[in-house]
């Protein structure tokens, strides 16, 4: 069987390739250099492993012996595993975004062989169809131009090129004069946000705009904190009744939990089905905050079983969470999660007719003449239609789920993406030090940090640095800043979960590796990818919240709250004059901002800063970090200690003491969960 250059790689998605008739490579000096040899374009080809449309144009294209033929004649053709290279994802999108205004995956990009890019789109046909042109078509029309208007695309190159670099330089200059304090953002920024979110909201049916709808989690955050600064009830409605018609949809997997990528309809039933880390991750935050204001059961459910998805689905035998599930089984999109009537009914025979009433599972199917478990009404709801008891509704759902759990494992699973990425193990390692905090459950605690250990070995390089990517006992690529800037956080919030000061030092010791390998000198702003890398044809900038968070809006995160923790000044300047840079954006544009936005609302409101110290420290911990408290920096300890401003002088004159302060001016210490909470009530009003 033909084998390609790919066949040595790990990455799932490349593996995919290695048979093909084209002669891929992956990104790297032998590609690169034979390119300038030969003097052949470059054809960058870029997907990821659970991408529907990537594994059609395989089947279609890139498995069609005379495709190939052409391709290997005037290409030099490259394969590219997004989730492996963010990095070059980012620049070549954007560059075929500036192209033709729209982009995605697969990503198809054509570069001159110093790598700057001059044609590009995404899927294309093997035939002419959806009003785009077949890839012979594309492929014979760029040879045709390279080979016989040379000037023209290296000039569309440089200056595409060149578009790029200068459409990348923004919010850089590091202002540290007083119009950094805090109160210079204001309530009424907060409620700009608040409204233009609002804006696009679906009152009906949850989520923002309109199809395909994405979970949105950091719009949702910033509604759950906007409620609880401001008490404005719609805030917390618009997020609730996300979360529930989310949880009640088929973008959430009603008989295995853990969500779905996104959903193709507004009504959140039918998902695109793949399953990532990083949405089950941000989804078990946003939930864990939710459960801590509302206390539904709902949400601790949802917690729980998206929780235990990860564990049984996507956690390998080192101890780490693998990338994703495919959206296909046996070479067709959801098979292995949609259900015919008849067999529902084989299985669960008498119980059969209420459970498909309940999850909307008819003969004539939801989707497709299949069916996708839905709830349309919730369960108290129902209980009441059909005058039955909750208890004996829960119990025969429960049932039921579970027998068609059981059943459904028969089936050929979907592939799963089976590398390890720092970043996303880093998220979900953060969600499950806040979904300790909300639910109590210490299982989450244990599992955080003994994950935090996989995490600091496993994808440790050289002196203090880390790589991106793991797999097969070889942890592959430069981390990036988003692999450093979610370590960080994870770190910060194990530190809370977990009392003591060994997370905190490690989080303090890589902020000082990001600034020195990532930052410029008087600029806020970090890039992508640190100095040392120089396979890409620029440094980006990345300020925007995609699917996972925006790399520097974390960072601004961690520096001002590591700020307070060591007293250092110059990290919280740095944090507040990058959140200024951005505050019109952020204010008009919210939804592209969240993250950034909760930012501005600690800045708005302030930081409680809270301590506990003495014997007893650790439950009464677990029994602060249960309140919703968002904006707080949290430290405890079992007596004071040095190097540390908050833990300084505090020395408890009984078992226990809790102190709360702003800006290092303390309270008098108060003995006990209530009197706490009466402060922080007080201040809050004040």
């Amino acid at each position: 069987m033909h084998t390609n250059f790919l066949i040595n790689e790990t990455s799932p998605y490349l593996l995919q390739h290695a048979h093909n008739p084209v002669n891929w490579y992956p990104w790297g000096d032998e590609a690169l250099d034979r390119a300038r040899a030969e003097d052949k374009p470059i054809l960058v080809s870029i997907g990821y492993a659970a991408c529907h449309w990537c594994h059609v144009m395989e089947r279609e294209s890139f498995e069609n012996e005379e495709v190939a033929k052409l391709m290997n004649e005037s290409f030099i053709n490259i394969k590219i595993d997004r989730e492996e290279r963010p990095d070059l994802d980012h620049i070549y999108m954007d560059a075929v975004q500036t192209m033709t205004g729209s982009g995605g995956w697969p990503l198809n990009v054509f570069l001159t062989p110093d790598c700057k890019p001059f044609y590009g789109g995404t899927y294309f046909p093997p035939v002419k169809a959806f009003n785009r042109p077949s890839w012979k078509e594309i492929l014979v029309g760029v040879q045709l131009a390279f080979n016989e208007r040379r000037n023209e695309i290296e000039e569309q190159a440089e200056g595409l090129t060149a578009h790029l670099v200068r459409s990348n330089e923004f919010g850089t200059i590091l202002n540290t004069d007083s119009a950094l304090e805090a109160g210079q953002f204001t309530k009424a920024q907060q409620e700009m946000i608040f409204e233009n979110l609002m804006k696009l909201a679906d009152r009906q049916w949850g989520g923002f705009g309109n199809a395909p709808k994405f979970p949105q989690s950091f719009v949702i955050l910033f509604l759950l904190r906007h409620y609880h600064f401001t008490g404005n009830q719609s805030a917390l409605d618009q997020a609730c009744l996300s979360l529930d018609k989310m949880i009640y949809g088929g973008i959430y997997d009603q008989l295995g939990g853990g969500f779905a990528r996104y959903s193709t309809d507004v009504e959140w039933l039918v998902p695109h089905f793949e399953k990532m880390l990083y949405d089950n991750a941000l989804l078990v935050m946003v939930m864990s905050e939710a459960f801590q204001i509302t206390k539904k059961e709902i949400y601790k459910s949802a917690i729980e079983e998206t929780i235990a998805f990860v564990q049984r689905e996507l956690t390998g035998e080192e101890g780490g969470f693998l990338s994703a599930l495919d959206a296909d089984s046996e070479g067709e999109e959801g098979k292995y999660y949609v259900w015919s009537k008849e067999n529902v009914d084989e299985i669960l025979g008498d119980d059969a007719e209420l459970f498909c009433e309940f999850y909307n599972i008819t003969v004539r199917g939801n989707w497709e003449g299949k069916n996708i478990p839905w709830v349309k009404t919730p369960p108290e709801v129902f209980a009441r239609q059909k005058q039955i008891e909750d208890s004996n509704l829960h119990a025969l759902l429960k049932t039921g789920r579970e027998r068609l759990f059981e059943k459904r494992q028969e089936r050929i699973r979907p592939q799963t993406d089976d590398k390890y990425l720092l970043s996303w193990n880093a998220l979900m390692n953060l969600a499950l030090s806040r979904a300790y905090a909300a639910t109590g459950n210490s299982s989450y605690k244990s599992l955080a940090e003994a994950h935090m250990e996989f995490m600091l070995t496993r994808f440790r390089g050289e002196a203090e640095s880390f790589h991106h990517a793991f797999k097969n006992g070889r942890a592959r690529f430069p981390g990036f800043l988003d692999d450093y800037a979610f370590l960080i956080s994870s770190l910060i919030a194990l530190q809370q979960i977990s009392p003591g000061t060994s997370w905190l030092e490690k989080a303090r010791m890589l902020t000082e590796y990001v600034i020195g390998n990532f930052g410029m000198e008087g600029e806020t702003m970090f890039y992508f990818t640190p100095g040392h890398q120089d396979d890409v044809i620029m440094r980006k900038r990345e300020v925007y919240d995609g699917a996972t968070p925006s790399g520097n809006a974390m960072m601004a995160f961690n520096l001002y709250y590591l700020s307070i923790v060591y007293d250092i000044k110059e990290w919280k300047q740095r944090s507040m004059a990058s959140c200024r840079s951005l505050e019109q954006v952020i204010t008009k544009y919210p939804s592209s901002f969240g993250i950034w936005a909760t930012m501005m609302q600690e800045f708005t409101y302030g930081t409680h800063e809270v301590v506990v110290v003495g014997k007893g420290h650790e439950d009464m911990t677990a029994r602060i970090l249960s309140s919703y408290i968002p904006n707080k920096v949290f430290q405890s300890s079992m007596k004071a200690l040095s190097g540390y401003p908050l833990l300084v002088d505090k020395y408890p004159d009984k078992d226990l003491l809790i102190y709360y302060c702003r800006d290092y001016s303390c309270k008098n210490p108060v003995d006990n969960l209530a009197d706490f909470l009466q402060l922080i009530e007080k201040e809050q009003k004040s």
